[in-house]
């Protein structure tokens, strides 16, 4: 592993994408990347009691798919790196409990996905474990409720407000010969952009990250 510049961190050790997986929700289901998801879901609460539970259901789902896919038992994933919205990662950590994995509990807002890449990855690329996990979820409902206006009220939504995937995604890092591999990482910085609107997304609660992949076919 080597330093270049600040800010970036060159691997050597190719980790490499073993398998990934992602389900989401309705709205999901409707848009143009429909089809390259693994499975859509028609009811937001999935059959569970309360959208928290929806998204706790969507991760573990997601976890499982991915493991089928890479045919990786739980039992070989060294690590996971997982994070949602929610606090205390409660989405995650309902998720994820019943798989004895040891859990590094990641809170990104949206770079959570790209955190887990990037510090899976340099796990990889020391030679300190095999395979990671990294996974994160969102659900509108409870992400409404959290950061927003909650559901039941019928709050009417402003013209420029955002819509919080419902769904999750997982990947699996690991080491193989042929890719894709991980060659760099990129951590972001913090920068307060000024905006006072808290109906205006565009400040971020949560420092990017940028992962560089060499693709080999």
């Amino acid at each position: 592993m080597k330093k270049l510049g600040k800010q970036t961190l060159q691997l050597d050790n190719k980790p490499t994408i073993l398998n990934t997986a992602a389900i989401v929700g309705p709205k999901e289901l409707n848009g143009p990347l429909a089809k390259y998801f693994d499975k859509c879901v028609e009811d937001e609460f999935w059959g569970e009691a309360s959208w928290e539970k929806a998204e706790s259901k969507f991760i573990k789902e997601t976890v499982s798919t991915v493991l089928g896919k890479a045919d990786v038992s739980s039992s070989d994933i060294d690590y996971v790196f997982a994070g949602d919205l929610l606090n205390q990662c409660i989405s995650s950590c309902f998720g994820m409990r019943d798989t004895n994995i040891p859990f590094f509990g990641l809170f990104g807002a949206c770079s959570t996905f790209v955190e887990g890449l990037c510090l899976g990855s340099v796990f990889i690329d020391s030679g300190a474990c095999q395979n990671i996990l990294c996974a994160t979820s969102s659900h509108f409902c409870s992400a409404e409720k959290q950061f927003r206006f909650p559901l039941e009220l019928g709050n009417q939504r402003t013209p420029t407000s955002q819509w919080t995937v419902t769904g999750a995604g997982a990947v699996i890092l690991g080491k193989a010969d042929n890719g894709p591999y991980i060659t760099h990482i990129t951590p972001g910085k913090i920068v307060d952009l000024g905006i006072k609107d808290a109906n205006n997304m565009r400040c971020s609660n949560g420092s990017g990250s940028f992962i560089h992949t060499l693709y080999t076919f």
